[in-house]
């Protein structure tokens, strides 16, 4: 038994030294994950979140063990439950908002802990609106919609060696939209509001 646990700590340590972050280095890595995803005003926030899910691709280059740049390429499904819409003077139905997007952050990357397993990320992102569809109606909706999504976005996350150059990740992310996504909007301006947990692999 006390050779098996050695032999593992050996392992262990290979692996972590084999992945560890260096200047000069690029690390890819794919996710899946779900999305909590609703919209905010100024002053309220929506409380009935669309479920979804969202799947990417990344790139990461190193500057150093500690801090890198990261882009993210990531197909997410956006929107919002329990709004309204309303066709001239007619009454207002009852209906959820499908929106889905391409999303693409910019983020600065902070990697902290004794092996650098941990990482903080946040910078800009754009959002391009692919599709847009209400429950209450079979037509698309992107007319009622911005065609370009932006704001900020964070999150942070662990990661595990799995295998020589490969390792397992988990993280949780924001979103926060600074711009209005309702196109000739004359109310309040609504802004995408995404919460996300992520699974994936880094090689």
């Amino acid at each position: 038994m006390q050779k098996i646990f050695i032999t593992l700590l050996i392992v262990s340590a290979i692996c972590t030294t084999a992945l560890a972050q260096t200047k000069g280095n690029t690390e890819f890595g794919v996710n899946i994950g779900l999305n909590g995803a609703t919209v905010t005003t100024n002053q309220y926030t929506n409380t009935s979140y669309r479920t979804g899910f969202n799947a990417g691709v990344s790139g990461e280059y190193y500057f150093s063990d500690r801090w890198g740049v990261k882009v993210k390429l990531s197909y997410e499904q956006k929107g919002w439950n329990d709004g309204s819409i309303g066709y001239g003077n007619g009454p207002s139905f009852s209906t959820n908002y499908k929106l889905d997007y391409i999303t693409i952050p910019v983020m600065a990357n902070w990697h902290f802990g004794r092996t650098r397993n941990w990482y903080l990320n946040f910078g800009p992102y754009v959002g391009i609106l692919i599709n847009a569809k209400l429950s209450a109606s079979a037509d698309d909706a992107k007319a009622l919609f911005n065609t370009v999504d932006g704001g900020l976005a964070a999150g942070i996350g662990i990661k595990f060696p799995v295998a020589p150059h490969t390792r397992l990740f988990i993280e949780i992310n924001g979103q926060g939209g600074a711009s209005d996504i309702v196109k000739n909007n004359t109310d309040a301006a609504l802004r995408n509001s995404v919460s996300q947990i992520n699974v994936g692999l880094n090689f």
